[in-house]
């Protein structure tokens, strides 16, 4: 029997995507022998951080070295790249075949025994023309700065693409040309991330599971279990996703891109997913999401596809903002309690370089997990653990035509919140912190924090 689309389980699944306001909050005061069990696995992650073995930098794992100069343009053995007919076309080029076996030899003659299981390329990208909303272009920027902080604390590289590389392939649907050129321009990467522009990375210290939960997979996505069992439209989001970089992932995305405006049965499949799907209404557009979940829910293929697709719904792979803005006052006040509580030598308030970040978020995930923070790491509907994604749907930052479901005010301040929260975090190795939520003003860091309080920088 096929293996059915994994779909990870989870208390939170019931969440709704558009219009509904946040479920109850759980959480109270954390036991104290929680707590404890928390403050002694933090202090386990940074007991050896004074060790001159622990401090000393080495390259972050899942960075690959070279082990031969790299062939300049007149040297080297011939790769695929020498081949003629490679065709970066994701619409009318050559189909591409036999791309893992052509990975695998480009990674030898480039010294590599091969790829890194770790080693991803974040993909993200937004209009060539300026945007037309008020503050359009200054919140993109903002929020590449995000995805840049994100990529820099965890040794990501960063594609960000403005240019239409198949004008036939209009709006959402321009994601599928410039991941699967990645895919090429990347052989050395194992994942591409597709992120859209207006979704904010909010953990900053969460690192994706890749070996613990997506081995054997090749694509994953965020997913509602209740939507999926009504075979929803919205069941699956297509705004972020993660892509193996292998043979089955350009298959995948030609037969999704063949759904597109490109090809003239784009019309055709508009009324097959209309009528396949609920809650599409009259709306006879085939857009990239309701393909995605056809695909994955409905179609022929779906036992084929779904061997190698996960649907993760147990930590906010991606969260729906609505579910998440509220809460993000809530869960900085319960990591400052953490970090205040726990003793001076533990380590968690102790200064450090941003280069020795990722053994500071261990220390810290170790501390507030166990229960001392409840909830998923990565966050969830329930608990109150940092959001790994919040994803800004219907606001359009860019061009302003936000779905009339949503207020100017709750877009506006939402966003400005989850880039805030986001950039705390990453100032705080800098010494400096925002005043509030909606403050720019700058608060120095004193020593100590948060068991002593910022101070105004005057």
């Amino acid at each position: 029997m096929a293996a059915p689309l994994g779909v990870s389980a989870s208390p939170a699944a019931g969440s709704k995507q558009h219009g509904a306001a946040p479920p109850g909050l759980a959480g109270r005061a954390r036991d104290a022998v929680v707590f404890a069990a928390g403050v002694a696995a933090a202090a386990a992650m940074l007991a050896l951080l004074g060790s001159a073995s622990v401090l000393e930098l080495a390259p972050w794992s899942g960075i690959p070295r070279v082990a031969v100069s790299a062939p300049g343009p007149d040297d080297g053995p011939r790769t695929f790249y020498d081949d003629p007919e490679l065709s970066y076309d994701a619409v009318g080029g050559r189909r591409l075949a036999g791309w893992d076996a052509k990975r695998v030899a480009w990674l030898r003659s480039r010294g590599f025994a091969r790829a890194s299981p770790e080693r991803v390329v974040m993909v993200s990208g937004s209009q060539p023309e300026p945007c037309p909303g008020a503050a359009g272009d200054h919140l993109l920027l903002r929020f590449l700065k995000n995805k840049l902080d994100y990529c820099r604390l965890h040794g990501i590289e960063l594609l960000y693409n403005r240019d239409v590389l198949q004008p036939a392939m209009t709006g959402a649907w321009a994601k599928i040309p410039i991941v699967r050129a990645a895919m090429l321009a990347h052989p050395e990467a194992e994942w591409v991330w597709w992120v859209d522009s207006d979704a904010v990375l909010t953990d900053m210290d969460f690192s994706l599971p890749l070996a613990a939960r997506y081995a054997g997979r090749n694509f994953v996505a965020y997913g509602w279990t209740d939507k999926i069992a009504r075979r929803s439209w919205l069941a699956i989001n297509a705004g972020v996703f993660l892509i193996r970089n292998c043979q089955w992932s350009l298959d995948f995305m030609d037969e999704w891109a063949r759904m597109g405006p490109a090809y003239p049965e784009h019309a055709r499949w508009g009324e097959v997913v209309r009528a396949a799907l609920s809650d599409k209404g009259d709306d006879a557009w085939c857009d990239d999401q309701s393909a995605l979940v056809y695909l994955l829910l409905v179609s022929s293929n779906r036992e084929r596809l779904g061997k190698k697709a996960f649907i993760e719904t147990e930590y906010f792979f991606q969260g729906y903002w609505v579910d998440v803005v509220g809460r993000l006052d809530g869960v900085a006040a319960r990591y400052e309690a953490v970090e205040r509580g726990a003793p001076p030598g533990l380590g968690l308030r102790r200064r450090h370089a941003e280069r020795e970040q990722p053994r500071y978020a261990a220390a810290r995930n170790a501390a507030v997990g166990g229960g001392a923070v409840p909830g998923p790491a990565g966050g969830g509907v329930e608990g109150w653990r940092r959001p790994l994604i919040t994803h800004f749907v219907g606001c359009q930052p860019c061009s302003g035509g936000r779905n009339p479901m949503y207020s100017r005010e709750s877009c506006d301040d939402g966003m400005r919140r989850a880039l805030g929260f986001a950039d705390d975090q990453v100032l705080r190795a800098y010494g400096f912190r925002h005043a509030a939520p909606l403050n720019d003003t700058m608060l120095l860091v004193p020593f100590d924090y948060p068991a002593a309080a910022p101070a105004r920088n005057e």
